[in-house]
């Protein structure tokens, strides 16, 4: 069985990081942290996130070439992205973010409780996501093979039916 996957909590300021783990302890789910753009990426690069909490003033590599590089690779596309802002965010986060498919984001101070709530919701996702595309994995290695029916050489190409002789009328 695959291991859970971390949630990923990048921010530069080790309170802030501390105040998301103390709010995200109750879920019981792995937490991981990173004070840099750099470091986030090294532990994306690992493998094993299930969901991004990233902060929008991150030091190191910028949080927007952060999505972008985890929509790049089937791997880490599906995870789940939550920015978190101290500012108001404006009109050009905003669309940049709803471009990248970032599923939320906030302004802080956040609320502990609905940021469970958002938490718990999209990791869930990614997770049944993941548990899905196992399956789906084993069922095709798992599945006969056709006998027969198709021409393997030629995919998507069936046989030609052998000329049946007609019958005469005599």
């Amino acid at each position: 069985m695959e291991s859970q996957a971390s949630i990923l909590i990048v921010g530069d300021h080790n309170d802030t990081l501390y105040a998301l783990e103390s709010a995200l302890a109750p879920l019981d789910r792995p937490l991981v942290r990173a004070t840099s753009g750099d470091e986030a990426l090294k532990q994306l690069l690992r493998g094993g996130i299930g969901l991004l909490l990233l902060d929008v003033r991150t030091p190191g590599a910028d949080s927007l070439d952060i999505v972008r590089y985890l929509r790049g690779p089937e791997q880490t596309q599906h995870i789940p992205v939550i920015l978190l802002t101290g500012l108001d965010p404006d009109q050009e986060l905003t669309a940049a973010a709803d471009d990248l498919g970032v599923a939320d984001l906030l302004v802080k101070p956040i609320d502990p409780r609905a940021l469970r709530t958002k938490v718990r919701y999209l990791y869930d996702a990614h997770e049944r996501h993941r548990a899905l595309k196992r399956e789906i994995s084993e069922l095709r290695a798992a599945r006969p093979r056709p006998s027969g029916l198709h021409d393997r050489s030629r995919p998507g190409r069936v046989p030609a039916p052998r000329e049946i002789p007609r019958a005469t009328s005599a």
